[in-house]
Order: structure tokens, then C-alpha cells, then sequence
């Protein structure tokens, strides 16, 4: 097993519109009966390289812990970010182009599955924040073991 915690630095994250694709399923005469989604090409390279990271970082086999992850998303630094920060030094980067943080745990988690952790279910406790961009388009997945505290009022029941 790995040593936890465990920070990991990863490429930027696909978009949901790069990662999933719809296929309409028919039925009899052609008819779409519904739509479903499934990995793109993309999605599926994105998940072989993320699964070779998690290996790089010592991880043989999936975590079977509890687990606790924290995302950190730096965004790509534009070419006119100096300017940027003269006219809103405390608010520069909210202009700058971003993966949400919600859409990259959901990339990540499915990409995690099966290589970095059994199933996301694992997942008792996360957090994710976009980070003001520094330079170099990346993001940090730390993982630790998720210990719950225990219940004060426990001892009531």
C-alpha cells in the first residue's frame, strides 16, 4: 500500500463535454428509446495516463481505506496576467478560463476508479479549490486516509 498522504501532480482535467459522449439507443425500426454516455477517446487516453501517474507514485493496487482528497486545480496563467492584476490585484483570476471544481472531481474520481481507489464510495470527505494560476496548467490530488472522529453523542444511543 501506498503512504498516505499521498499528493499526486497531475495534468490539467477534460472537460465533461471532452470526456463523455451520448449514444442514443434504438430499438425496433430505428426508434431512440433514450440516450446514454459513454467514455470518449479522449476520456479513455486521459484514464490509461492518470492510472501510470498513480503508479508512479507508489500505488500498486487500489486503496482500500476510507479516503479523504483534496484538489487543487491551477489554471493556465495568461499572457496578459500582469495587466490583469494592475486593474484587480484581488481578483484577477476570476476571468481566467477553468475547469469548474465540480466537473474535475467528477473526471477524477472516474479516472481514480479502479487504479487509485476500489470505488468512489470509498470517499468519506473532499475538498477542491481553484488556485490562482502561478504559471504551469496542473492539478494536486492529495489523498489521506479519512478517520472519523468519533461521536460524542454516541454513547447516548
Amino acid at each position: 500500500m501506498a503512504d498516505l498522504p499521498l499528493t499526486m501532480k497531475l495534468p490539467s482535467v477534460l472537460s465533461l463535454n471532452e470526456y463523455w459522449r451520448p449514444v442514443p439507443v434504438r430499438g425496433k425500426g430505428g426508434v431512440v428509446l433514450h440516450t446514454t454516455m459513454v467514455p470518449t477517446d479522449k476520456a479513455k487516453a486521459f484514464k490509461d495516463d492518470v492510472g501510470w501517474r498513480v503508479k508512479q507514485y507508489g500505488v500498486r493496487e487500489p486503496l482500500k481505506c476510507r479516503l479523504r482528497v483534496h484538489i487543487a486545480i491551477y489554471p493556465h496563467r495568461p499572457l496578459d496576467w500582469e495587466k490583469r492584476v494592475r486593474m484587480d490585484p484581488m481578483r484577477w483570476d476570476d476571468t481566467v478560463q477553468c475547469i469548474d471544481v465540480d466537473n474535475a472531481r467528477k473526471v477524477l474520481y472516474d479516472a481514480f476508479n479502479g487504479v487509485l481507489w476500489c470505488d468512489d464510495k470509498q470517499v468519506f470527505a473532499d475538498s477542491s479549490e481553484r488556485m490562482e494560476p502561478d504559471g504551469e496548467k496542473r492539478v494536486l490530488v492529495t489523498i489521506s486516509e479519512y478517520i472519523r472522529e468519533r461521536n460524542p453523542q454516541g454513547s447516548l444511543l
